[in-house]
Formats: structure tokens, C-alpha cells, sequence
């Protein structure tokens, strides 16, 4: 890959001009007017929601007219995107690379001192985030799937972005979930700031029958939302779980957790959750909560086997927020917090893989899903991961290698 690249073709607009609606209360998210569900395909299971809104609520349409723009088509499968203060995107790629890419579809050389990855299956360089005080010190933080005698497991790292740009200097792992496993599956792997100077960063609990148990287990760091100190030390004010808990444990009971995100307004944790078949989950993170996998689960076993009991409920095990059957395998989160398209104020958008579409749903302040709108559905595109820049619009990676702007036309 040449040390910039220009888009060869021309910038590939679409327009997503949809529906009108009287309504012009852009700040009310409360109660949208709502048409039948996006999802028409039929459920795995039989199972029944908690509570009314769970799964299946009615159909938003965005008003304002929006573009979506294909920046480039020239990534190598990113995994990860966050947005550097000048409006530029930090990128990962699953093989290991992590790059600068501008507005203009200009792709840096792959970064010199970024630790090796095991990119096996859904191993490899994946989320990233950027310290709060970039402009001073420089410094990226990342997760990725690390080699072990044992196996693998997922790591933590930060360095300092050099002032040429080439290079990540002084790479530190700074945290790594244990135990290591001989698997290549359900490493979470995102990482992002609490808004306390602290990480959050999403573990999966390795997807095999041998390790499922262990996101319940508290003396083990798969299958959880942890939270650490920038020098990867359990984080002040952690919850305290029973038993010989490990101390940098935040929430518990995870399968794999692939996006991480902060509301604008309240500074909640919430996340997204692949399940296995049918059961993905949407779910606000409280701190010492567990959230249930794999005793309840809304899916069941690709094979078609029930999980475990076959319950959804239990007391003391959380319920999601919203959830799908079938899956849409929701990855990368953020909440928008812009003002060019007022009516997605703190709306939540899901990169969706097997979906192949972006998710936007309307969450009111009780923290119920009262809206979903399908974006972008028609790119045939899994959506990796999802940010917004400082120009208040949305960018977006996907598997086959697109970088995608998402704005107000």
C-alpha cells in the first residue's frame, strides 16, 4: 500500500432521502411516530420479550435529508475507527496495521511499532480510542488478540502517535484478560475512555462450550466489561464482586461484546452483544450487574439446541435493553451527539455484520428502545465499527474494505 493513496474513481455518493413525517419535534425522543418493525423475517425461537419494546419495536424514518459517501474502498479489512482532533480517522486493520486515513480518502503507510497480533479467525488489531488529552501527549490506546503459551486472549496496549506520523512510539501492553485459551473466537475488543481518565474495555468469553462458563466466573477476565487505569491497573471505585473477584471487573456475564459507547448526556455505559442463534443484545452497562449469559439467553444453539436451561429470566441476571431474533451481529457503537441532523440526537448506531446494514435506534430518558431505522442496508456491507468526527458526522468501516461518510446532504 503506497504512502497515500488517492480514491481512484470518484467519491460514490448516495442519497438517503426518506420519509416525511408532520412531526417537526426533532428533540423529542420519546414518542416518534413509529411504523411496523424493520426486521419481517421470522424468529428462532419462541421465546417472549420481558417487556413490551424489547425486541421488534416500531419503525423510525430519518427526516432530514442524508448523504452517505464512500471515502475509499481501499482498507484491509478495519476493524476499528476513531476520529483524531483534526477530522482525520485512526484506523485498525484485523491484520495488524493501524493507519491514518483523511476526509479525502488519503491512506498513510501502515505505523511502525504496533505490537504483532494473532490474527487467527476473529483475532487480530481490533478497537481503538485516543486519550482525552491527545493534543498534548500523543497517546493511542488499542485491544488486540496476543499470542500466549496458552493460547491467546485479548490484550491492551498504548504508544505515543510520533510527531511524523510513521510510527507508534514506546508500545506497552499494559493488560491482558486471562486465562489464555487455544481458540480463535469471542475476544470483544473494544476499548474506549469512561470520562474519569480510566479505560473500558470489552472482553468475549471465547465462544467455546470449555470456556462459556467463565463469563460468569468472577476470577476470570473473559466474558466481561472491565476497567483499568491507563497503566492497566484496576481502576479506583470498581464494583466489589463476591469471592476472590478479580478487582478490575465492572460487569459480568458478557458472550461478545463488540461495541462500547458512552450516552452524551447521562455518560452511561451501554454495549452491544453478539448472541449466538438469535439473542443479540443491546444492554446499559451498571457497574457489579451481571447480564446473564449463558444462563439466560434469548438464542439458541446454531445447531438449533436449547442453551442450557432454555430460560430468559432469572432473578439477579439482567435483562437487555433491546435484543434481535434473527441476529443482525451488531459490532461497533456510538451515540450521536451533533447538530447536523437534529433528530438523531443521543441516538445510538450499530455497525450490524451479518445485518449488513447501520441500526439507528431511538432510546428515550428512561432508557427504553422506541424507535429502529435501517441505514445504508442497500450497500450489501458489513458494518464493522461506527464513530463520529468533529464535523459532527458519522464514519463508518466495513469488512470489505469501505470507509464511509454519513452526513447531512
Amino acid at each position: 500500500m503506497q504512502a497515500k493513496r488517492y480514491l481512484i474513481a470518484m467519491v460514490a455518493c448516495l442519497s438517503l432521502v426518506v420519509g416525511c413525517s408532520d412531526d417537526d419535534d426533532d428533540d423529542d425522543n420519546d414518542n416518534p411516530q413509529t411504523g411496523a418493525p424493520v426486521e419481517t423475517l421470522p424468529a428462532n425461537t419462541t421465546y417472549k420479550p420481558a417487556f413490551t419494546g424489547q425486541t421488534r419495536i416500531g419503525s423510525v424514518q430519518t427526516t432530514t435529508p442524508i448523504k452517505a459517501t464512500i471515502i475509499t474502498s481501499e482498507l484491509e479489512k478495519p476493524w476499528g475507527v476513531t476520529s483524531l482532533p483534526d477530522g482525520r480517522l485512526l484506523i485498525t486493520e484485523k491484520a495488524g496495521k493501524l493507519r491514518i486515513v483523511t476526509t479525502t480518502g488519503e491512506i498513510s503507510d501502515a505505523l511502525l511499532g504496533v505490537p504483532s497480533v494473532n490474527a487467527e479467525g476473529q483475532g487480530g488489531l481490533l478497537g481503538l480510542c485516543i486519550d482525552p488529552q491527545f493534543n498534548t501527549n500523543r497517546m493511542v490506546y488499542w485491544a488486540f488478540s496476543e499470542s500466549s503459551e496458552g493460547g491467546t486472549h485479548t490484550a491492551v496496549a498504548k504508544g505515543r502517535l510520533s510527531n511524523d506520523e510513521k510510527s507508534i512510539e514506546n508500545a506497552t501492553v499494559i493488560y491482558r484478560a486471562a486465562p489464555s485459551y487455544n481458540g480463535d473466537l469471542h475476544y470483544g475488543g473494544r476499548v474506549i475512555f469512561d470520562g474519569s481518565g480510566n479505560l473500558f474495555v470489552s472482553t468475549g468469553e471465547r465462544s467455546d462450550l470449555a470456556t462459556r462458563p467463565l463469563a460468569q466466573a468472577t476470577n476470570a477476565a473473559l466474558g466481561k466489561i472491565i476497567r483499568i487505569t491507563t497503566d492497566g491497573e484496576p481502576a479506583a471505585g470498581n464494583p466489589d464482586f463476591p469471592g476472590d473477584a478479580l478487582p478490575e471487573l465492572y460487569s459480568i456475564g458478557h458472550r461478545n461484546p463488540q461495541g462500547i459507547a458512552r450516552h452524551p448526556e447521562t455518560g452511561d455505559l451501554w454495549q452491544s452483544e453478539h448472541g449466538p442463534r438469535g439473542g443479540d443484545e443491546i444492554n446499559r452497562v451498571v457497574a457489579g450487574t451481571n447480564y446473564g449469559w449463558p444462563t439466560i439467553t434469548y438464542g439458541i444453539e446454531y445447531t438449533g439446541a436449547t442453551i442450557g436451561d432454555g430460560i430468559q429470566q432469572k432473578d439477579g441476571l439482567a435483562q437487555p435493553v433491546y435484543y434481535w431474533d434473527p441476529v443482525i451481529s451488531p459490532s461497533g457503537i456510538t451515540f450521536y451527539d451533533g447538530d447536523r441532523v437534529p433528530e438523531w440526537e443521543d441516538n445510538l448506531f450499530i455497525g450490524a455484520l451479518s445485518g449488513k446494514h447501520i441500526a439507528r435506534l431511538v432510546i428515550n430518558d428512561d432508557n427504553k428502545v422506541v424507535g429502529e431505522e435501517r441505514l445504508l442496508a442497500d450497500q450489501n456491507q458489513r458494518f464493522r465499527d461506527i464513530t463520529q468526527g468533529p464535523d459532527d458526522a458519522l464514519y463508518a468501516v466495513t469488512d470489505e474494505g469501505r470507509l464511509y461518510k454519513i452526513d447531512r446532504e
